[in-house]
Parts: structure tokens; C-alpha cells; sequence
């Protein structure tokens, strides 16, 4: 008898997909402890060897790093920062929402998205599953709906930082790190491409393909050049703030990098936050790179920057929490 009719060999392939499936998943989710896991080992050691050069203990060496920090200070330009994200990231949804899924007033996203911080503590993808839900079931818009346009607004922000980081290296090139001069050919390369994707997912090219069909797919084939842009601009403020708050946040812990060297370098550290893991560490590693002199002083620094930014966010969260629930699990008008 042929395997192929055999259904005992059917099961066993079955089993044995399941079984490839389930040790991808338990991958999946364990990469990025052992990323964070290194990154701080990595810290780790630059901490120890920065303090024993000092003459001191990584405890009393930290310690004075973030003693000589004016937290007042510190808070006073953190906190506005913090509060304009969340309401531009919210704004940025309520506009994409309303392209491709639903008509909404900017008062009911907003309640909704701010919540959805509290989640991304643990996964940011994850805290975005709470439009869906309330698209659902407040508006009956299918899930795969919401997850097209969220598909979407990360594709965006990926332009978004590589066109802000480019402006960055072009305009501050002799101040950068010779690293990052390959990021405006990075940038062609990625524009060339955006330009063969908008075509194909309009129709232009490509002829008729079942993969631009996907329903996941959906809002880039609804997208004009007018809504990457409009994206694009909706996000910009956000980042020109980060820029002046960061460099001054930055000159709180002594050390000092103009505006034009912070639009250079802050995109691709919120690259490297975006990395799935805990405490953004990728991110914090990123900053004593750029400045191994300081280790101490970017590691603290790194530290608190990008931990209070998701620590406010669930914080502003749990204020609109309760509007939040009411809206998700009432019933629909």
C-alpha cells in the first residue's frame, strides 16, 4: 500500500508538522530573552571595567551616575514629550482606522489605543490586537481588517525612521559615526523598492496575483501616495520633539550632542527598541556604542529614557482603562 493512502503515515506527518511548529513557537518566544540576556552581559561587562577604571564598585560607580541627574529636570521635559506621543500615535490610528476599516470620532481611538500601552509592556504587537477587538465587536469590521491596517502603520513607521535618519546623515554627515554614511544609499535602495510595491499592489505591474489578494493585504491596496504621506506627516512632529527633548535630556547626564548628531542618531535607536525583548536593550546597547566613552552615563541614560517612555504610556493607559473596558464589552449600537 502507498504511503499516500495510508492514513497512519497522514497522522504521523501531521504530528510531526505540529510538533516543527510548537518548537518554532517555543523559539520564537525565547530569542528575545536571550537577546536582552546578552545585551546586558554586554553592559555588564563595560559597566564593571568603566567602574574599576574609576577607582570604584559598579554599585557606588552607578550611583554617582545617577546622582549628578537633575530628575526634576529630567521629568519636566520627559513627561510633555511622553503625553504628545500618545496622543499623535493615537491620532495616527484614528486617521488609518478611518481609511480602511471604520468612520470614528478621535475621542473613541483615543481611549482605546492608550489602553492598548498597558499590553505593550509585554509585546507591542500584541497591545495593537485591542483595535481589533474593538473594531469587532463595537463595529462588526473583521479582525484580518484591522490587522491590514496596523500591517500598514508599521510599514509606515519603517519609511518613517529611514527618511528621518537619512535627513539626519545628510545634514550632520562629518559629525556621524562613518557607519551610518551607508544609510542614504540604504535609503535608495529601500525607496526603489516602495516604488515597486506601491505599483503592484495598484495594479500596475505584477498582472493578476493571488498574493496581492491576501485579505492581510488589503489597506495597501486601498493606499494612495496621499496616505503614506499624510502618515508620514501625522508622525513627524513626534520625532522633531524627541529630537530636542532627547538632546536635552541627554545634557542632564553630561554629555552634550547637537540636534542635527540627534536626528542622525535617534531613528536607529528606535530601530533597535523595536526589537522584541524586555527593558528595550538592544536599544540601551546601541547608545554606549555610539558613545563608549560614557558607559555609565549612556547606560543609565538609555535605560531611563526608553523604560519611563513605555512605563508613562501604560500609565496613561490605566486612566482610560475603564472607558476602555466599557467600549469593548458593551453591546454594539
Amino acid at each position: 500500500m502507498s504511503s499516500a493512502s495510508d492514513p497512519s503515515s497522514a497522522t504521523g506527518a501531521s504530528a510531526s508538522l505540529s510538533g516543527r511548529a510548537r518548537r518554532a513557537r517555543w523559539w520564537q518566544r525565547l530569542l528575545p530573552w536571550l537577546v536582552t540576556a546578552g545585551c546586558f552581559l554586554y553592559l555588564y561587562g563595560r559597566l564593571d571595567r568603566a567602574a574599576a577604571a574609576s577607582g570604584q564598585a559598579l554599585g557606588p560607580y552607578l550611583a554617582d551616575v545617577f546622582g549628578h541627574v537633575s530628575w526634576t529636570r529630567w521629568l519636566a521635559l520627559m513627561v510633555p514629550y511622553c503625553a504628545l506621543f500618545v496622543l499623535i500615535d493615537s491620532v495616527v490610528v484614528w486617521r488609518v482606522v478611518g481609511w480602511f476599516n471604520a468612520r470614528l470620532r478621535y475621542a473613541d481611538v483615543l481611549p482605546i489605543r492608550a489602553s492598548a500601552y498597558i499590553l505593550s509592556i509585554v509585546n507591542e504587537q500584541v497591545s495593537k490586537g485591542a483595535i481589533a477587538v474593538y473594531l469587532s465587536r463595537r463595529h462588526g469590521v473583521p479582525a484580518w481588517e484591522v490587522g491590514s491596517s496596523m500591517l500598514f502603520v508599521m510599514f509606515c513607521e519603517y519609511y518613517y525612521l529611514l527618511g528621518w535618519a537619512t535627513l539626519g546623515v545628510l545634514l550632520g554627515r562629518d559629525r556621524l559615526p562613518a557607519v551610518f554614511h551607508v544609510i542614504p544609499w540604504l535609503a535608495l535602495a529601500c525607496a526603489a523598492v516602495f516604488v515597486l510595491l506601491y505599483l503592484f499592489f495598484r495594479g500596475r505591474i505584477g498582472g493578476t496575483s493571488a498574493f496581492r489578494e491576501r485579505p492581510l493585504l488589503r489597506a495597501f491596496r486601498m493606499a494612495t501616495l496621499r496616505h503614506y504621506l499624510t502618515v508620514l506627516a501625522l508622525r513627524s512632529p513626534a520625532m522633531l520633539a524627541a529630537v530636542l527633548v532627547y538632546a536635552a535630556a541627554l545634557r542632564l547626564f553630561g554629555v552634550t550632542v547637537g540636534p542635527v548628531e540627534m536626528l542622525g542618531y535617534l531613528p536607529v535607536i528606535f530601530f533597535g527598541a523595536a526589537v522584541p525583548g524586555p527593558m528595550h536593550s538592544v536599544a540601551i546597547v546601541l547608545w554606549v556604542l555610539l558613545f563608549p566613552d560614557r558607559p555609565g552615563e549612556m547606560t543609565a541614560f538609555g535605560f531611563v529614557q526608553h523604560n519611563f517612555f513605555v512605563l508613562f504610556n501604560a500609565a496613561t493607559g490605566l486612566l482610560f482603562l475603564r472607558r476602555a473596558t466599557r467600549e469593548l464589552f458593551a453591546e454594539a449600537p
